[in-house]
């Protein structure tokens, strides 16, 4: 059997990276705006989810929120960010005083004498987790990358986002039936109905609802289980819409 090990007590007086990011989200929700759905009207960067330059992949997890934040709040006009180290080895630099983000990676590890010692007693070896801090810079904070780095994005055609969301949906394998003049999950009978693409001004706001009711399956009694018995104003139904709004914003922020 696993050990488990004691985490080590807070430093006093210290505020944690967990409180940092917990104050921050409160800041934007009591600023009126939500910080897992990019107000994109008046963002200056591409509908895109963040994403590190050097290795084209997606941040994933708090990240999201983080950096998200941090292109609105600052006005960048990228979703893309690099390393001070990775902005020298594309043969650029980040521009002098620019202050970072701090993103985070979540890992575990196992110190030697636990490893030892388990080998001994036979068992499998107990793991610690740790969050590490390191800094981003976006790429407006930078000078001197290569062009391939610095083009701008084209916007996505919203004709080629629309059959990738229905792919997807297909791929839940919800009951996802279309028409009708409302949005809605039907915890009785287990499906969602939302209205046709055509009633929606903007293909990405149909795009949000479809995900916002699938956030709501995902929380049957067959899938994850959640308190959907809240009514409109109570903390568990509040709690419902954070789950789905939260699950909305990375599926349309991919698929853009």
């Amino acid at each position: 059997m696993a050990r488990k090990f004691k985490s080590r007590p807070a430093v006093p007086d210290r505020p944690t990276l967990y409180q940092d990011i917990t104050n921050q989200i409160i800041a934007e929700l009591e600023a009126g705006r939500v910080p897992w759905v990019q107000p994109w009207a008046s963002a200056k960067a591409p509908l895109q989810m963040p994403h590190n330059a050097s290795s084209s992949r997606c941040y994933s997890g708090i990240n999201i929120l983080i950096l998200w934040h941090a292109v609105v709040s600052r006005g960048f006009s990228s979703n893309a960010f690099l390393t001070f180290r990775q902005a020298l080895e594309l043969g650029g630099n980040v521009c002098k005083g620019a202050t970072g983000t701090t993103v985070v990676y979540a890992h575990r590890f196992t110190p030697g004498d636990e490893r030892r010692q388990a080998a001994e007693e036979g068992r499998t070896p107990g793991t610690i987790p740790f969050l590490k801090r390191f800094t981003v810079f976006n790429l407006d904070q930078c000078e001197g990358l290569p062009d391939a780095y610095t083009a701008a994005i084209p916007r996505p055609d919203p004709d080629q986002i629309l059959p990738e969301a229905e792919a997807l949906i297909k791929a839940t394998g919800a009951d996802f039936r279309i028409g009708g003049d409302q949005a809605y999950y039907d915890v009785a009978n287990d499906r969602v109905c939302v209205p046709p693409p055509s009633r929606y001004f903007d293909p990405i706001n149909w795009n949000r609802t479809a995900f916002h009711e699938l956030g709501h399956w995902t929380g049957s009694k067959e899938r994850l289980d959640r308190d959907q018995s809240g009514r409109f104003g109570s903390e568990t139904y509040g709690r419902e819409e954070l789950v789905a709004l939260s699950g909305q914003s990375a599926p349309h922020g991919t698929l853009q």
